[in-house]
Order: C-alpha cells, then structure tokens, then sequence
C-alpha cells in the first residue's frame, strides 16, 4: 500500500481535529439547563440553551389552585425566565476564555513532516495575525 502525501495525513489530523472540537462543544451547549420557578413558584419549567422547554414541574394543587388564564401567566412568565437565564449561561459559557483550545497552526506545525522541511500549514483562505 502506498504511503499517504504528509499534507494528506495532516488534513485527516486536522479534520479529525474540528470534529473533536464541535463535539465537545455540542456537549457545552446540550449541558445548559436553566430552572427558573414562575412568580408565584408553582411553576418551574427546565429549558435548555436553545430555548426548548425539556420539563415542566408544577406544584401540586397548582392546577385547582389558579384560573386557566392565571396558570397560563404563571407558565409563560418562568418559561420566559428559564430561557433568560439559559441565554445568559450560553453566553458566559461561549465566552470563558480559560476554555479556549490551542490554536490549529500550533497544532499544524507539530504535524509537519521530517526536520528541515519547509513545510507550511495550509492557510484555509484567511491571514493568521
């Protein structure tokens, strides 16, 4: 069999690479939940970062409790809440900068083939600053 071209290897390397990186971050974003209890507290939906209701708790009595259009209120109103606070923790998330990987030319670079080539990592269109 013959022997893949060093560029070859280092693009299947460095595909493998992204996918790594989007999974792990798939797995960031279906980690964010959000449970904000309504203004009353007898409801408390469960939302997640893409603001799809996952669960609804309601206290129990709530529903004989409260009219149709209080218990409504009552829903959309921690709905509303939960899905805030999902959005916040999405963003504080995205943005915590001690969870940044190594950059990919970094990693390129230790893939180049044997000492003394002049190999350079591909620029994929775009300038490294």
């Amino acid at each position: 069999m013959t022997e893949l071209h060093p560029n070859v290897r280092a693009g299947f390397a460095m595909k493998r690479e992204l996918q790594h990186r989007i999974d792990d971050l798939c797995e960031q974003t279906e980690s964010i939940v959000a449970r904000r209890p309504s203004p009353t507290g007898l409801v408390i939906p469960e939302v997640d970062a893409r603001g799809r209701l996952r669960d609804l708790y309601l206290a129990p009595g709530s529903c004989g409790q409260l009219g149709n259009q209080q218990l409504t209120a009552e829903i959309m109103a921690a709905i509303i809440a939960s899905t805030e606070d999902a959005k916040r923790k999405y963003i504080a998330e995205m943005n915590d900068l001690s969870r940044l990987p190594r950059p990919l030319a970094d990693i390129m670079r230790e893939w180049s083939p044997g000492v003394g080539h002049t190999w350079q990592p591909p620029s994929f269109g775009k300038t490294e600053q």
